[in-house]
């Protein structure tokens, strides 16, 4: 029994999402290995081969792979699942795009958003927006998983010295090819990653005042700026600081809620937050 982990990279580096995906991975018993497939990602295949607990990776390079598209990372999953009993991917963007194609094409059924697991083919994923918990038993030879990276710890990142294999990668998919990004600089820490978050909602009242509040708090403190589906609705922020069942899922050491009342969305994204301050006027908010 053999679990492969599908690595999020940046062609450099190992993002820190496949660590808590590979100790997800390690529990599901026998040995784990790591698929890296990129466009000169040498370096990132080097990376996983240091994650403790990983005893192989492998290494698909061609530049099919340059921007993780997913039609291309899916066929070359595919081209290596019959090895494994278990294919894992973390439940990020990138990972829910790519497992729902994998699991159709094995014609299995995928097990979203795993936060424990009590055996090989036996886990707990969260329903109702986190307010209840379903424990599923999976009984396909292949068990397709996305894992919600809170859930788990991340495995450390140097320790390991697995063997890096080579494997011809797919060729490209024509269906599919990579127009553009616009990708947003920012200087504060990854919101899913931040062990600091400062939070605002639709009580501030508008953008200025949004970004008057939390921009020197957030500066203060180090932290990531989130926000409530309602402050994005109204445009006080951008979506991609949506914290919640419809944004990101996130559970950093504090979390500092402003002016957000709670609606069990958003509660959804943050209540495994370790410390929660809420700040509102109303004793009786959800939060």
């Amino acid at each position: 029994m053999t679990s492969l982990v599908i690595a999020e990279h940046n062609n450099a580096s190992i993002k820190g999402a496949t660590l808590n995906t590979v100790t997800a991975a390690a529990q599901c018993g026998g040995e784990v290995h790591v698929l890296v497939a990129g466009a000169n990602a040498a370096a990132a295949a080097a990376a996983a081969a240091q994650i403790a607990g990983v005893t192989k990776v492998l290494h698909a390079d061609g530049e099919g792979f340059a921007h993780g598209l997913a039609e291309n990372m899916a066929a070359q999953v595919l081209a290596i699942a019959a090895d494994y009993s278990h294919i894992l991917f973390p439940a990020t963007a990138s990972g829910k795009n790519i497992a729902p194609r994998v699991a159709a094409k094995l014609d299995v059924g995928q097990i979203s958003d795993i936060i424990k697991v009590h055996g090989a083919d036996t886990f707990d994923r969260p329903i109702y927006a986190g307010n209840a918990i379903a424990t599923v038993q999976s009984l396909d030879g292949t068990k397709v998983i996305t894992v919600r990276t809170t859930g788990f710890d991340p495995a450390p990142a140097t320790g390991g010295s697995a063997a890096v294999q080579s494997l011809t990668a797919v060729a490209a998919s024509a269906q599919a090819s990579f127009v553009g990004s616009e990708i947003a600089k920012n200087d504060r820490p990854e919101l899913t990653a931040a062990k600091i978050i400062v939070s605002g909602g639709r009580a501030l009242g508008s953008s200025e005042k949004f970004n008057e509040v939390m921009t020197p708090l957030a500066d203060k403190l180090g932290a990531a700026i989130g926000a409530s589906r309602a402050a994005v609705d109204a445009g006080y922020a951008p979506n991609d600081l949506q914290v919640g069942q419809t944004g990101k899922i996130v559970a950093p050491q504090l979390y500092i809620a402003c002016g957000i009342s709670g609606a069990i969305q958003h509660l959804a994204g943050m209540k495994d937050s370790k410390v929660i301050v809420a700040i509102n006027k109303d004793p009786e908010a959800p939060i």
